[in-house]
């Protein structure tokens, strides 16, 4: 992944609708959500969440697919895999970082 992909990247998801729509779709699956579903749940108006669609469209995040009326969004899981990849790719001087990728919640601390 290329720094000017990373950047857009991270700038799409520097926004807390933004954010909720995308770990709403990682969720979902390679299924995906409608927009409609999505605008819902989130409680957004219709326009809201097509531009933030577009904004996560745009960074390379999110695939979409007309199905009948609707437009169903998914996550990319490859591109979060090499964005995921980019932001670690130097870390801990080249060794396992799994222990510090361990969310908060799961880790022992006191």
């Amino acid at each position: 992944m290329q720094a000017d992909q990373v950047i857009r990247a991270l700038g799409a998801l520097a926004q807390e609708h933004r954010l909720a729509t995308y770990r709403l779709l990682v969720q979902a699956g390679a299924d995906g959500m409608a927009a409609g579903a999505l605008a819902e749940a989130l409680g957004l108006p219709a326009s809201s969440m097509s531009f933030h669609l577009a904004q996560l469209s745009h960074a390379g995040l999110v695939t979409q697919r007309r199905q009948s009326r609707s437009i169903i969004y998914a996550a990319d899981y490859a591109a979060m895999g090499a964005l995921m990849g980019y932001l670690t790719e130097n870390c801990c001087g080249g060794a396992s970082c799994a222990p510090a990728a361990t969310p908060a919640d799961e880790r022992n601390v006191a």
